[in-house]
C-alpha cells in the first residue's frame, strides 16, 4: 500500500494579514482544505498522514521523528509552507528534514487541496 506524509503548517499558526497569503484565507478554509485532500488521497488507497507544524525551532526535529515512525512512498508540502516568502526558512528546514530522514521518498507539490492527490499521482 502506498504511504504518504502530507506536511502543512497548522492553521493557527499562520499569518493572515501577510500580503502573500490570499485575501479572505482563514483558519477553517485551511482546515476544509486539508480534509477534503486527504479524502481524496484515502479515496484512491493509499495510506495517509497529516503531519501539521508550526513555524518555530521544533518544526525540523518533529518533523524528523514523524519521518522516521513510517516508510513513506512520497511527502506532500503544501502551499502555505512553500509560497509565502517569508516562509522560506521554514520551507528550507522541511525539505531538509525530509532529505536527512526520509531519502527514499518523493518530494510532491500541490497547487491547490484539489489536485494533493494528483501530485502525489505523479510521483508513486
Amino acid at each position: 500500500m502506498t504511504r504518504v506524509l502530507y506536511i502543512g503548517q497548522k492553521p493557527e499558526t499562520v499569518d493572515y494579514t501577510d500580503p502573500a497569503v490570499p485575501p479572505g484565507m482563514s483558519a477553517a478554509k485551511i482546515s476544509a482544505g486539508i480534509a477534503l485532500s486527504m479524502g481524496q488521497m484515502k479515496e484512491r488507497g493509499w495510506e495517509v498522514d497529516l503531519f501539521l507544524i508550526a513555524p518555530d525551532k521544533s518544526a525540523g526535529p518533529l518533523l524528523e521523528t514523524q519521518l522516521a515512525s513510517a516508510a513513506y512512498d512520497c511527502v506532500v508540502i503544501g502551499g502555505g509552507i512553500r509560497l509565502p516568502p517569508k516562509s522560506l526558512q521554514l520551507f528550507e528546514v522541511v525539505i531538509n528534514a525530509i532529505h536527512k530522514a526520509a531519502p527514499a521518498a518523493r518530494i510532491a507539490f500541490n497547487t491547490t487541496p484539489q489536485d494533493t492527490a494528483d501530485a502525489v499521482a505523479r510521483w508513486v
